[in-house]
């Protein structure tokens, strides 16, 4: 080998290493600049997604979704510009092919977004048929006793109304100390005031001290118990109350009987009601039989014994 030759190996071998020193100060500028782009990315992301005081975990879990999500924007645009450099020397075909695997991709990625947003529901687990749950709550059946008792309530109102409006046979008699015996047509839903009022009309015709009378100056008695004016009829029918001497809710008496020998037999017959000035009873209320009056207590519970009728 000559001296020139020499020479000219020795410069090759300079200049090559130069060319080998700046490729690789190019390659560590590059990766440098695209570790910061990349890192300056995740960090702007997070601030971002990020907004007052986080927990630790909330932290670190808000770090993850950011470097996952720079991955795939790194993925897509390498896989975009790749496609891009492809297109020059594919055919028409491959290009179309390229773009319906780029939007392919890209619905997939939104389908996935979607699926994890959805929150699956919870299912109900079975419950054991052989076991007993009356006690717990359950809202099916109580919902189903609601209705029934609802049901159930609407046919009595409607029973009781037209129960109302059916007629009765009132035996009444006046008392001023002497029994005079009548009969009256009611209905069950008229009130023992809506009575007295009617019975004047039939009473004044033959009793004088009548004439100016009105409900509020009359007395009801049944059964040795003064009613009050605003009771009904069908209040008594329907409770199936029991007075000192008998039934309150059987009007139709036969008649004024008095079994003294035996209260339980005396407590079977019903007799009539008595109409009695209120002025009369209070002149006579210490003599039999209105000594034995008294109010009228509703659910109270009148034991007819012997001694009971022994001042009859």
């Amino acid at each position: 080998m000559s001296h020139a030759d020499g020479e000219r190996a020795k410069e090759d071998a300079e200049l090559r290493l130069q060319q080998l020193e700046e490729e690789r100060k190019n390659v560590g500028v590059g990766i440098t600049t695209k570790f910061t782009a990349n890192y300056d990315a995740i960090e702007e992301t997070l601030k971002s997604k990020t907004v007052g005081l986080v927990t630790l975990d909330e932290m670190r879990e808000k770090q993850k979704d950011a470097v996952v999500q720079r991955e795939h924007q790194i993925a897509t645009e390498n896989y975009a510009q790749e496609e891009s450099s492809s297109k020059i020397s594919a055919p028409k075909e491959e290009k179309s092919d390229c773009q319906k695997r780029l939007l392919s991709f890209a619905f997939d990625d939104e389908e996935e977004d979607e699926e994890e947003v959805v929150v699956p529901p919870k299912k109900r687990l079975g419950m054991d048929p052989t076991v007993d749950t009356s006690f717990l709550p359950d809202r099916e059946r109580e919902g189903k006793v609601a209705q029934l008792r609802e049901q159930l309530a609407t046919e009595w109102r409607t029973l009781q109304e037209r129960e109302k409006n059916e007629d009765i046979n009132v035996a009444y008699c006046y008392w001023d100390g002497s029994s005079h015996r009548k009969d009256m047509r009611m209905q069950k839903g008229n009130t023992i005031s809506q009575f007295l009022t009617k019975a004047i009309e039939v009473l004044k015709k033959e009793f004088t001290e009548l004439k100016t009378a009105t409900s509020e100056s009359l007395m009801f008695v049944k059964e040795d118990l003064i009613i009050p004016h605003f009771y009904t009829f069908q209040d008594f029918i329907a409770t199936k109350a029991m007075g000192k001497t008998g039934p309150l809710w059987q009007f139709d008496a036969a008649g004024e009987i008095r079994v003294r020998q035996d209260a339980a037999l005396d407590c079977g017959e019903a007799h009539p009601a008595k109409v009695v000035l209120r002025s009369w009873f209070e002149r006579n209320k210490h003599i039999y039989p209105a000594s034995r009056w008294e109010a009228f207590v509703p659910n109270k519970v009148y034991k007819n014994t012997i001694d009971d009728l022994s001042t009859i």
